[in-house]
């Protein structure tokens, strides 16, 4: 599935595809990734359902104007103009690290209407981010000028930590493509340095409102964002169900492929 179609907003150009038949299902992925996560996901499910790729601005194959904004209010009111863009009703809801935030802000702040969220360690309450993050954040512009070679290696390296297994080099080498071009390098630190806790507050007050079925899974083996925060968050949210995805980090696309197809497959086909 390549992301053939285009959407206007803002300025700003988001990449996005659909494929299949059935109930409308919205994939929202995280950093510093791309919809690719979900690609393999969307695919084998197409059969069944009406699926749905974007990368948000500043991402993957969407523009990255340095001009454009790319925090979690922004990416939220986005998603909730695409869902009215593709005309979707309630449509379920599957979201990866970054992607959390956004698709929680998407309905709580936004008001768009899901049928149901499966939040796949996600990004959604503060406080967030690695040591290096931390240091990206308060130290703007400071790595935009690296040299290229050197800026390929820190990627490399952050990318393949979200790993519990290990990256096979064709996946690393194609998580990490879109950010080694000189508008990708300003733009992964761009996204970095315009992480605001104050939209994860926001998230974290309005989580007990929540009114539709959640489902929050874990990698097991997660260094980015530990187990004990999705328990935490599944804690907040009325009624929803958490589980750990054994022998799998962040990425647990990759890290345990079978395991998460079949819960999601799961979750999608409940009654």
């Amino acid at each position: 599935m390549t992301l053939g179609e285009r959407f206007g907003w803002h300025g700003r150009e988001v990449a996005w595809t659909r494929s299949g038949h059935g109930p409308p299902v919205v994939f929202c992925h995280g950093t510093p990734f791309s919809s690719i996560v979900w690609r393999p996901y969307a695919e084998a499910l197409a059969r069944d359902f009406t699926v749905h790729l974007w990368d948000m601005p500043g991402y993957g194959a969407s523009s990255k104007q340095p001009g454009h904004a790319v925090d979690f209010d922004v990416h939220g009111q986005l998603l909730a103009d695409l869902i009215g863009h593709w005309g979707l009703d309630r449509p379920d809801v599957v979201a990866h690290d970054f992607g959390g935030a956004v698709a929680l802000r998407g309905h709580l702040i936004q008001g768009v209407p899901y049928r149901s969220l499966l939040l796949v360690d996600v990004v959604a309450l503060p406080p967030t981010g690695s040591p290096f993050f931390r240091f990206v954040k308060e130290h703007p512009g400071v790595l935009d000028g690296l040299p290229a070679y050197i800026h390929e290696a820190l990627v490399t390296a952050y990318i393949q930590g979200a790993s519990h297994r290990g990256l096979r080099p064709g996946d690393l080498d194609a998580l990490k493509a879109p950010w080694l071009t000189e508008e990708g390098q300003g733009a992964f630190y761009r996204q970095i340095a315009q992480t605001d806790e104050r939209y994860l507050a926001e998230i974290e007050e309005r989580l007990p409102a929540l009114d539709l079925p959640v489902r929050v899974l874990w990698g097991a083996d997660d260094e980015w964002i530990p187990p004990a925060t999705g328990e935490r968050l599944a804690g907040l949210i009325p009624g929803a169900a958490f589980g750990l995805i054994p022998r799998a980090g962040h990425l647990v696309q990759y890290d345990a492929p079978a395991a998460l197809g079949t819960e999601l497959r799961a979750w999608l086909a409940r009654a």
